[in-house]
């Protein structure tokens, strides 16, 4: 051992491939402080599903996009290599057969208790949703619910101990069936994070730490899947924009931040929020989970209030985090350097049905009638210089004024009148100056009546999370509407 430790103590990292029918194992030797070889090894799956081409995720939640047959053909016309569905629809699935896109399908969070608890719920799950339609279509990757720690309610968390379970049930069934190029996941959002910053501070929440965490991170490390994460340098930027640059969540270049903690050096914001999770991981000890981007991108329009949501930044973050994450050799990020992080983009069309803040409506790489909003180039090839100018980006600082809400135009006044009620009914002071006789009763119109039941219910609760949306009744303004009463 001492002899070898010698005859390699030059070298800093030896790697060598060798192939193993869809696997290829690199090994990396490196001697420590102690002149002791050290092994680490990474299981890659296939070549192409570590590959860096770029996925979307295809949500619907619209009454106007294109059908599912449309839909698919653009995907194919935009060359992604990947796309992500928030179900396993038997349609969808059936148009990807034949084609060149792996494929991501989901279990839903109402469905992880009972695959957890039975076998034979697992396996008809695999049947139904997998063993249909592969392999002609590339299914690669099962997840298990969305962002399923995500929801403190009491109902929520009875999934949580639910959670690993049953991707073990899936794995368990796609193995019996002698499918091993199908990885089973779970996406999680940042906050399953405690601490994020600085990245060397990375840690789980305490209440899902030993629970949840550590038998999700051991079933990931042993069957080599994907710690999957939806991550959003929009929302860490937007909520504190006047003490983070712009420049440095759009991938700009223009910025360099030093970890204290570990001496690293970051250039964007993205880089850092997944070298929180890298080091949360090793802190639970498992430093060789490779990571997923399983959903990212930034708004092109938001409410008043919502800044920096705009055409301009979302261009520009998206065809930056393509240009990162298709470049050769793979960058990583600073933590894990030459890595490649499967990506997919979030979303391929805006979807008008998505309730809360405007930006939730306006996530999409193309309209709702299946044109683009800007110029994407899914393989990162082409130059910037070929793009078109795109529109100034006018709300990048914090709206300073006052902001109201009102009826938006064009509503089905049947609608109207019954958000009116629920609106009245959630607090008694609400309304209270609607009263016959009272200072707001005049005129005496549902369209003026729900506006201001509207603004004075957002008022009160906006700080609990209230929007000005009322399933789609109601709009931001900047002008006071009982100006018109």
């Amino acid at each position: 051992m001492a002899l070898l430790a010698v005859l390699l103590s030059s070298l800093l990292v030896v790697s060598c491939k060798v192939s193993i029918t869809k696997c290829s194992i690199f090994f990396f030797f490196y001697v420590d402080s102690n002149s002791f070889i050290n092994t680490a090894f990474f299981c890659a799956l296939t070549v192409a599903e570590i590959s860096s081409k770029i996925g979307i995720n295809y949500g619907r939640e619209g009454n106007n996009l294109p059908s599912p047959y449309q839909s698919i053909e653009i995907v194919k016309s935009m060359n992604a290599g990947r796309i992500k569905l928030y179900d396993s629809d038997p349609e969808i699935l059936k148009l990807l057969s034949g084609t060149n896109i792996h494929v991501a399908i989901m279990v839903p969070n109402n469905d992880i208790i009972q695959i957890a608890s039975s076998q034979t719920a697992a396996e008809q799950w695999v049947q139904n949703n997998v063993l249909e339609y592969y392999p002609d279509t590339m299914i690669r990757f099962v997840l298990v619910g969305n962002e399923v720690l995500s929801s403190n309610s009491e109902q929520d968390q009875t999934i949580w101990p639910n959670l690993v379970p049953a991707m073990r049930r899936i794995k368990n069934s796609l193995s019996a069936h002698d499918i091993k190029n199908i990885k089973v996941g779970t996406p999680l959002a940042m906050d399953v994070l405690q601490s994020t910053f600085p990245p060397s501070s990375g840690m789980f929440r305490s209440d899902i730490s030993d629970t949840v965490m550590a038998p999700l991170l051991k079933f990931l490390n042993g069957t080599k899947s994907f710690f999957f994460l939806d991550v959003y340098p929009y929302f860490p930027w937007s909520a504190n924009p006047m003490n983070i640059s712009l420049d440095f969540a759009l991938f700009g270049g223009n910025v360099l931040l030093t970890d204290p903690g570990s001496g690293l050096v970051y250039t964007n914001l993205l880089d850092q929020m997944l070298d929180s999770v890298t080091f949360a991981l090793e802190k639970l000890g498992y430093p060789n989970i490779r990571l997923a981007i399983a959903e990212t991108g930034w708004p092109t329009a938001g409410d008043i209030d919502q800044v920096g949501a705009n055409i301009y930044n979302a261009a520009t973050y998206n065809q930056n985090l393509i240009r990162k994450m298709t470049a050769k050799p793979p960058l990583g990020t600073p933590a894990r350097p030459g890595l490649i992080i499967p990506t997919f983009i979030f979303s391929l069309y805006e979807e008008n049905q998505k309730t809360g803040p405007a930006t939730e409506r306006h996530w999409g790489l193309l309209h709702s009638n299946g044109t683009p909003i800007y110029d994407i180039d899914l393989t990162g090839k082409r130059p910037v210089s070929d793009y078109k100018p795109l529109p100034p980006a006018e709300n990048n600082v914090p709206y300073k004024g006052k902001v109201w809400c009102e009826v938006a135009a064009g509503v089905n006044m049947k609608n109207l009148s019954s958000a009116l009620s629920h609106a009245c009914n959630q607090d008694n002071q609400i309304c209270a100056a609607l009263s016959p006789g009272k200072e707001c009763y005049e005129p005496m119109s549902v369209f003026w009546h729900a506006s201001y039941a509207f603004s004075s219910y957002w008022a009160k609760f906006r700080s609990q999370g209230a929007t000005c949306y009322f399933n789609g009744l109601a709009r931001e303004t900047t002008v006071n509407p009982s100006k018109f009463a």
